[in-house]
């Protein structure tokens, strides 16, 4: 039997972090789908386009993930993709509560669902797409924090911040 996993999550961008968990999780499951969900509650710097392409391009070369997006439940999604698992990284213990509350959820919803946590590698442990977002912002230095794709997308959609008179 093939085991799949769901990996969801916003990916505004996607982060070393997230390539990390993915790469992990490969070594758990044989095919990740890796799932933009659409949340209403969140504002985007990124397309979904955008993000997908981001996320085709920082996973290639990996085998057995599929890339897709979804506005719904996570459990549907996994119900019809037959998928066993839906995959989260955690960082810290800050994450640890909204991810266990979702976790029952998730668990509420459909028990056959099983939710994995993998722990991401301590040189990542520090790094989340909104801390990305605003270190770009204020023109930081991002090199080795997200793959090379998001790294020029994230100067391109600053790059008039970060001009100095």
């Amino acid at each position: 039997m093939t085991t799949t996993a769901i990996y969801p999550g916003s990916f505004d961008p996607v982060t070393n972090g997230h390539v990390d968990v993915v790469e992990r999780g490969l070594e758990l499951f044989d095919r990740i789908i890796v799932v933009i969900l659409h949340n209403p509650q969140k504002t985007s710097l990124f397309s979904l386009e955008e993000r997908v392409e981001m996320l085709e391009v920082s996973l290639k070369g990996l085998g057995n993930i599929e890339v897709d997006t979804f506005h719904g439940l996570t459990v549907d999604y996994c119900v019809k993709h037959n998928a066993q698992a839906i995959l989260r990284g955690m960082r810290a213990v800050s994450d640890f509560e909204f991810e266990f509350q979702l976790a029952l959820m998730n668990r509420r919803l459909n028990r056959d669902i099983q939710t994995v946590f993998l722990m991401t590698s301590l040189r990542w442990l520090y790094v989340s797409s909104s801390i990305i977002k605003e270190a770009v912002y204020f023109g930081a230095n991002i090199n080795g924090m997200v793959p090379p794709i998001v790294q020029q997308k994230l100067r391109e959609r600053f790059e008039h911040k970060n001009q100095r008179p």
